[in-house]
């Protein structure tokens, strides 16, 4: 009985999660609990509220059903962009979001998510799971009223799409960019003017002429907002984001008030989801670049001194960061290490392999 149970949970992911949750359920203390989660993103995006919609199921899952969460679209209880002040508040138990939305309130909430030059996503899942970053950052969260577990992360992603090529870097001039997080701060060096809308506001902003570029994520969701159709040359890399974690954000009252096994069933929801979305991202960013690319949409790479220009202005912002920011300073001195200890190992290992089977895999 019990090897059938085991196999029809159908998934390791799965049977590790209601392991943990199975003796705890055992024990007869299993209330009742709703929560409302608000998201800063569409339906529309699969992977990222797609990314949350399955770990709220999950939960539900382990929990047989005791503990529900109702998963809310951007705008359905508040603003995309309000999503962690409603959680600080108390108006909704939980909230799906991207840290670096909020850099506004301390430039330390850049690390949640993604910073320029930073790691891909393994890189930021080793620093988060094992290095001990998760612990950092919600030492930091405990002081903004937030509790945080990651719930997906995009992989390495696009510069965006642009009105105009960017040959040098006096191109960023003047340039209405909507770009995320602390990459706004370091192109504002360049004579970017940074712009932060929510996703569902890029194709009309971009139409209208109200930016003359945009990004976003990848040819995945890129594609699905229709950026392709109202401005052609997409770039690469997105230096600002190698990788980039979508973030839960609960109310520390909400969360203490939960057993102990409704927690650990949320962690494990989180982490399934986690995975699970750098894996679809993988599978679909491929295929969505090639259409893109035979529907008209112009490729380019950024030139090493456009590049070179912004590592610069991004180095500046960092000693002016830890300069203003002791929770930025305290993070990034941890951060930067390990950052750089991942860029030596991975030009033995990781580079290489990627670029050899790109060139190799061009020739057949």
């Amino acid at each position: 009985m019990q090897r059938r149970r085991f196999l029809a949970r159908g998934s390791v992911a799965g049977t590790l999660a209601a392991g943990l949750a199975a003796p705890a359920l055992a024990q007869g203390s299993n209330p009742q609990v709703r929560w409302r989660l608000a998201s800063s993103y569409p339906k529309s995006l699969s992977t990222i509220y797609g990314a949350m919609d399955m770990a709220v199921k999950r939960v539900g899952e382990l929990t047989e059903g005791r503990f529900n969460i109702s998963l809310h679209a951007a705008g359905e209880l508040v603003p995309a962009l309000q999503v962690l002040d409603a959680v600080q508040s108390g108006s909704v138990e939980a909230g799906h979001s991207a840290s670096y939305f909020y850099i506004g309130k301390d430039p330390a909430y850049g690390f949640g998510t993604a910073l320029p030059f930073g790691l891909n996503a393994r890189g930021q899942n080793a620093w988060l799971y094992e290095a001990g970053g998760m612990d950092l950052l919600n030492e930091f969260y405990a002081t903004q009223n937030v509790v945080m577990l990651p719930v997906g992360n995009t992989g390495a992603q696009m510069a965006g799409w642009y009105r105009k090529e960017i040959k040098t870097a006096d191109d960023f001039k003047n340039l209405k960019f909507r770009v995320g997080g602390l990459a706004g701060m370091a192109l504002a060096k360049l004579g970017v003017v940074a712009q932060q809308l929510a996703a569902g506001d890029l194709y009309p902003a971009l139409e209208k002429g109200v930016i003359d570029a945009a990004e976003f994520v990848g040819p995945y969701d890129d594609e699905k907002l229709g950026l392709h159709k109202v401005a052609k040359y997409y770039y690469y890399p997105g230096w600002w984001e190698g990788s980039a974690t979508l973030n839960l954000f609960i109310g520390p009252k909400a969360w203490a008030a939960l057993p102990a096994h409704y927690q650990a069933a949320v962690r494990t929801a989180v982490a399934e989801a986690n995975q699970w979305s750098t894996a679809k991202y993988d599978t679909e960013n491929p295929r969505a670049l090639a259409r893109l690319v035979s529907g008209g949409a112009q490729l380019r790479g950024f030139s090493r001194p456009v590049l070179d220009a912004c590592y610069k202005a991004t180095e500046q912002l960092y000693a002016e960061l830890a300069d203003k920011s002791p929770a930025f300073k305290k993070i990034f001195e941890h951060w930067i290490k390990f950052r750089n200890e991942q860029v030596v190992w991975q030009q033995y290992c990781e580079a290489p392999f990627d670029n050899y089977m790109a060139s190799a895999s061009r020739k057949r």
